[in-house]
C-alpha cells in the first residue's frame, strides 16, 4: 500500500523502509515515523485545524458501539456494493476510528483502504479496525497525501470534502464517491433539549452543485432511524463531535437532570447517502 501514498514535502511516492522504528520515506530522503501503533502522521508542517481529543475519539467509539448509526454504515455499505466501484484503495476522508470503513472493507473482499483523519488518538483506533486498512494523519484542507488515480472508492461521513480538484486528483475513472451529510432532523431532540449547533437545511443539493462537472450523481438515498439516548449516551453524542468546543453551563446542568431522574430520550438519526461518479 506504501506506493499509493505520497510524501506530503515533496509529492514522489514512498517505501516502506523497516528498521526500529519503521518508517516511510521517498526517493528525497523525507521520512516518516510509523508509530508502534500502526498508523503513520503525513503532515509536512502543523496545521489550523482542530483535531478530535482522546475523550472525543472515546465518546464517539461509544456511540458507534451502541449500533445507533448501523443503518447508516449499513446504507453507505450497500451503496458502494451496488455501484461495483473500479479497482483502487478504499479511501475514507476523516475516517474517524474506521468504524464505518472496516464494515466497508468486508463488504469489498480484497480491496484495501486508507483512513485519512487528523486525529491522533482516532489514528490510533483505526490502525486496529481492519488488517486491511492503513491509518493516515492528514489535513484534508492541504494537498492529500496519497498518488493520483490510486482511489476506486471514496467515503466520506460527516467529515468535510478537500477541493473538487484534489478529489478528483486522487479518483481513477469511474471511481464512486459516497457522501453521508446530516438533515435538519437529525438528533432534534436532542439539539432542542440541549441547544446544540444546528444542521442546515440544503446540503445534499449544495453537494450536487460543488461537485459540478468532475462527478456525476448515482444516487441520493435518506435514512432516517429511531434511537434511544440514555443520559450517559447523550452525554457522549454532545462530547464526540463539534458541540464538544462549545460547553455550555445550562447543556451541563440537563445532562444531569437527566442522569438524576434515569431518563431516556427518544430521538431521530436522519440522514443523506449521496454517490457520485468520477467522470
Amino acid at each position: 500500500m506504501a506506493p499509493a501514498l505520497a510524501c506530503p514535502v515533496c509529492g514522489a511516492s514512498l517505501a516502506l523502509v523497516e528498521g526500529t522504528p519503521r518508517a516511510l520515506r521517498c526517493a528525497d530522503g523525507h521520512s516518516f515515523d510509523v508509530a508502534r501503533q500502526g498508523h503513520v502522521v503525513l503532515l509536512s508542517g502543523g496545521t489550523r485545524l482542530r483535531a478530535d481529543t482522546t475523550d472525543m475519539v472515546a465518546a464517539r467509539a461509544r456511540v458507534l458501539g451502541s449500533g445507533a448509526y448501523d443503518p447508516v454504515t449499513a446504507t453507505v455499505r450497500d451503496a458502494l456494493v451496488a455501484a461495483a466501484p473500479p479497482a483502487g484503495l478504499l479511501l475514507d476522508l476523516g475516517a474517524g476510528t474506521g468504524h464505518h470503513t472496516a464494515a466497508v472493507l468486508d463488504a469489498l473482499p480484497g480491496r484495501d483502504g486508507v483512513a485519512l483523519e487528523l486525529s491522533v488518538p482516532a489514528l490510533r483506533r483505526a490502525a486496529r479496525a481492519h488488517t486491511r486498512l492503513a491509518a493516515v494523519g492528514a489535513d484534508l484542507t492541504r494537498p492529500l497525501p496519497l498518488r493520483g488515480g490510486v482511489a476506486g472508492a471514496v467515503l466520506a461521513l460527516f467529515a468535510p470534502l478537500p477541493t473538487v480538484e484534489e478529489l478528483a486528483r486522487v479518483c481513477a475513472p469511474g471511481a464512486v464517491v459516497v457522501v453521508v451529510t446530516p438533515e435538519p432532523g437529525h438528533l432534534a431532540t436532542l439539539r432542542t433539549r440541549l441547544d446544540l449547533l444546528d444542521v442546515p437545511a440544503g446540503k445534499p443539493d449544495r453537494l450536487a452543485d460543488r461537485l459540478g462537472t468532475g462527478f456525476g450523481p448515482v444516487a441520493c438515498v435518506g435514512v432516517e432511524a429511531r434511537v434511544r439516548w440514555t443520559a450517559e449516551q447523550a452525554g457522549d453524542v454532545v462530547a464526540m463531535g463539534p458541540n464538544a468546543w462549545h460547553p455550555s453551563a445550562a447543556r451541563t446542568a440537563s445532562l444531569a437532570a437527566m442522569a438524576e431522574h434515569a431518563e431516556t430520550t427518544e430521538d431521530t438519526v436522519a440522514v443523506t447517502v449521496s454517490s457520485f461518479v468520477r467522470r
